[in-house]
Order: C-alpha cells, then structure tokens, then sequence
C-alpha cells in the first residue's frame, strides 16, 4: 500500500507545483460575488447480468458569501451493493437443472454533514468555525461529531489560483461500530491543520488539492488524515464532469468483529477483534451540476 500511495503523493505535488508556475501573471485579482451558489455532484455505476453491482454515489455544496464573510455547508455519501449469484447444477450430467442463490451484500457506505463560517479580519487573515458529523461503517465508525474553531491565513486569492491554509483546535466524540481495546476516551480535544489549493487552467478545466491533518490530544498516536485530489472539465457554464481520489489515513484504526476458527479451519463460534488498514482510498467520477 505504500507502495502505491508515494508515487500519488509525488504526482500531487508535481501537480500542484505546475499549477502555481503555470501563468501566474495573468491572475487577476477578482473580488468574489456576493450571494448563494450551490454545486451537486452525482455518480451512479450499475452492471448486470453474470455479475450485479450497483454504486450511487452524491455531494453536495451550499454557500453564501457577504462581504466580509461566508457561511458553507457540505453534505455526501456513497453507497454499493453488489449481489453474488451462487449456481448449481441438480440430475445427471446428460439431463439436469441449473438453480441460482443470489445473495445481496452492501460493501461500502459512508456519508458526512459539515457547516463552515469563516470571516474576515484582514484581506489575509480570517478566523472561523465549523461543525460536522460522519458515519463509515465499513470503516468502524457510526458516528463521529466534531467542533472546530481556529484561525487562517489566504496566501493566494487571484482568479486563477487560490491557496489558504488555517489553523485550529477541535473536539470530536466518536461512536465506533466495536468498542477498541486500545481507547479509553471516546471525547476528546485535538489539533486541526488544512489548506485549500484550486486552480484554473484556462476556462474549463479546475484543479484542486484540499488536505486535513487532525492530532489526537489525548492519545498522541491518534493521528489522522484526509486528502483529496480533484479535476473537473466544464462541458458548459452548468455541467462538468469532475474525477476525485481521496486518501484517508487513520494510524489508530477502528476494530471490526470476525469469526474464529481453529487450525483446523473449523468455527469454534467465537468472534475476535481485528484492527482494520490504516489507509482508505476513494475514486470517484461524477457529474456536476451548478446552480
């Protein structure tokens, strides 16, 4: 799995340092419109017939901005199913009948809510505050409520480039799926640092890289991440067609409950806890929708 995540990390950055030296000169500096905006992005992926999946997937984008501030709420999620057909044959080889189990299995659901107040002190320094849950089940997780509050800076804020970075403390309760051996605080205060790089490519085409990085106070090595890289290619002034890879990170992974078996490979009937991979990665394609 490193293996793989390095050459992503070095084509982000190849990426994002292009971004930057590409036409800085011809950014203007454009103040934003005032007013409600909000984006939706929809993927749905369906295959039948010897093998059915079926994934749905949503986002959604609501903000305001005035003119020294800006309210933002975010909500999303992805769901897939997918239904194995198990086949057998019943009479004699010469003259026999085929009967079909299907079985239907979710094998991915996640979805989050967040709301997001920034405002103003300086043209380049603003503080803000934020709330928001999450569940990912698949991930241990059933619940995960958190509050931010803290301070930023912009850096960039032309046209054709923006990057901000902030800075703040948070408190996060968590409800996982199975109870970690390991933690003995569900509530805890942590550290909270992100940034938020986009560029434009010329008229259709948008980068954007948005990193989160959240430290445990608590328990010092409850370190987790969230990155996600995003192309979106305008088909017109409402559509788009949008390509995401997120990688999440968790050093302390949630538990999930498996069976056990002997050495023998029979069930002994027990269950055990087992601590899930540190990395998550999400692809997805999606249609855009403006309004």
């Amino acid at each position: 799995m490193i293996r793989l995540i390095r050459p992503v990390f070095r084509t982000i950055a190849a990426l994002a340092l292009a971004a930057l030296a590409i036409d800085p000169a011809s950014a203007q500096e454009k103040e934003p419109t005032e007013g409600w905006k909000d984006t939706a992005e929809f993927s749905f992926v369906v295959t039948a017939g010897n093998s059915e999946t079926e994934t749905l997937g949503f986002k959604n984008k609501l903000w305001r901005i005035w003119e020294r501030s800006s309210l933002e709420l975010k909500a999303g999620g992805v769901r897939s199913e997918s239904t194995i057909v198990d086949r057998r044959a019943v009479g004699t080889p010469g003259n026999f009948s085929v009967q079909e189990d299907e079985q239907t299995d979710l094998t991915a659901e996640s979805y989050y809510f967040n709301g997001r107040y920034d405002h103003k002190i300086t043209d380049r320094f603003f503080w803000f505050g934020s709330a928001g849950w999450e569940r990912n089940r698949f991930a241990g997780i059933d619940n995960r409520y958190n509050g931010v509050a803290g301070v930023g800076n912009t850096w960039i804020d032309r046209d054709a480039t923006k990057f901000r970075t902030d800075y703040a403390v948070t408190y996060t309760r968590e409800d996982p799926v199975f109870e970690s051996p390991n933690k003995t605080n569900d509530t805890f205060a942590g550290l909270r640092f992100a940034w938020a790089f986009l560029h434009r490519f010329g008229e259709t085409t948008t980068y954007t890289n948005d990193l989160e990085v959240n430290q445990n106070l608590d328990e010092t090595d409850d370190l987790r991440a969230d990155m996600t890289n995003s192309v979106a290619v305008a088909i017109n002034g409402r559509l788009a067609l949008k390509l995401s890879l997120q990688i999440l990170y968790d050093a302390e992974p949630a538990f999930d409950e498996v069976d056990l078996f002997d050495t023998t490979g029979n069930s002994t009937g027990d269950t055990v806890l087992v601590q899930l991979d540190e990395v998550d990665s999400i692809f997805t394609a999606s249609l855009v929708v403006n309004f």
